[in-house]
């Protein structure tokens, strides 16, 4: 799915709430198209991490503070991924700590730091085809994305899935709940980043396999294609 002279590259967005499957099922459907993934939660958690490295305490930070931080952020290829680095250096493990997760909800809501990961995000779109997704991705980032999907899951199974995910073992009913519980306010602080696009197609992945949802999304994204 190469543009041809003129034509604007392919997007697809991805959005939904925290732990409804968007960065992984993205990567898988950026790797069966031969798009690049662009995870815009990984350019935010990156800014916080950056910015926990100052030694500020979160409460003191504001956005001026956070995007100074953010200047050791760059993006760099890991397969069919544009993963963030922190001063040049992979950081995964650093950005998926427990320090970010908690402060990154802060960050998030920072309008300023938004426009820097939207401008980061749609500077990839002008040199590649993209999967790009987040929770406003089909809103704010990319009104005009060719494919828009939105992908849900009930609460429970999101907290069981992150839990399997972080842990690697099967998480007990009273983890599950802990973590349902954290999931639930955690929406209700994103509310205004977590708005359907009118256009955009639904998923609810409770009773789905990972792979049905990446067939149903890539065939979207081919059907979209031959129809532009």
């Amino acid at each position: 799915m190469s543009p041809s002279d003129g034509d604007k590259f392919v997007v697809v967005a991805i959005d939904g709430p925290a732990a409804s499957g968007k960065s992984s099922t993205a990567e898988w459907v950026a790797r069966e198209l031969g798009f690049c993934h662009v995870d815009s939660g990984a350019l935010y958690r990156a800014a916080t991490a950056a910015a926990l490295r100052t030694g500020l305490p979160p409460e003191e930070w504001t956005p001026t503070a956070v995007l100074d931080a953010a200047r050791i952020v760059s993006l760099a290829a890991e397969g069919t991924t544009l993963a963030p680095l922190l001063d040049g250096a992979p950081a995964d493990d650093e950005i998926r700590s427990a320090a970010v997760t908690n402060a990154v909800p802060r960050v998030a809501r920072m309008q300023s730091v938004r426009s820097w990961v939207n401008e980061q995000v749609r500077r990839v779109a002008t040199e590649r085809n993209v999967v790009a997704d987040g929770r406003d991705i089909g809103t704010a980032v990319f009104p005009d994305a060719n494919v828009k999907i939105y992908l849900v899951a009930d609460p429970w199974e999101r907290a069981k899935r992150r839990l399997v995910q972080h842990l690697k073992r099967l998480p007990t009913d009273e983890e599950i709940a802990a973590e349902t519980d954290r999931l639930v306010h955690r929406d209700a602080a994103d509310t205004t980043q977590l708005v359907q696009a009118r256009d955009a197609v639904l998923i609810d992945t409770t009773h789905l396999m990972q792979s049905e949802q990446v067939a149903r999304i890539v065939a979207l994204a081919k059907a979209a294609t031959r129809s532009n």
